[in-house]
């Protein structure tokens, strides 16, 4: 695991990989692994978790185009913001804070429970 200095690294660095992401140069998947475990920064935990929320639409990403396009869009934004070792707006921090706390990375049921927030953040 990558260690930083302080949390403008660790902002930067963040930034770079949801790049490597939508120039498909690393999988999602990866990019959630290479992850600090212990960040603290509302601003990576937001960003951990709209990459997660890519992951978990990839059917959806296939079948609508527009909605793959404007996602992608939206994380372009916050990858250029981090890049720049600026925090994310705080709207788009209260949204992903009133369904998660901390970065849940090397759970054995990592995925399980990310389909139970889904669902239940989309009320199905």
């Amino acid at each position: 695991m990558v260690e930083f200095q302080n949390t403008i690294e660790a902002r930067k660095y963040i930034g770079r990989l949801i790049i490597q992401v939508l120039t498909d140069r690393i999988i999602v998947r990866e990019a959630i692994k290479r992850f600090p475990h212990d960040a603290k920064d509302p601003s990576i935990k937001s960003a951990y978790h709209a990459l997660v929320h890519r992951e978990a639409d990839e059917d959806l990403r296939r079948r609508d185009l527009n909605y793959r396009d404007a996602q992608d869009s939206y994380l372009e934004q916050l990858a250029h913001t981090l890049e720049q070792g600026k925090e994310l707006p705080k709207n788009i921090i209260k949204n992903y804070n009133q369904y998660y706390r901390d970065i849940q990375i090397n759970q054995t049921d990592f995925m399980k429970k990310l389909v139970k927030r889904l669902c239940k953040i989309m009320n199905v």
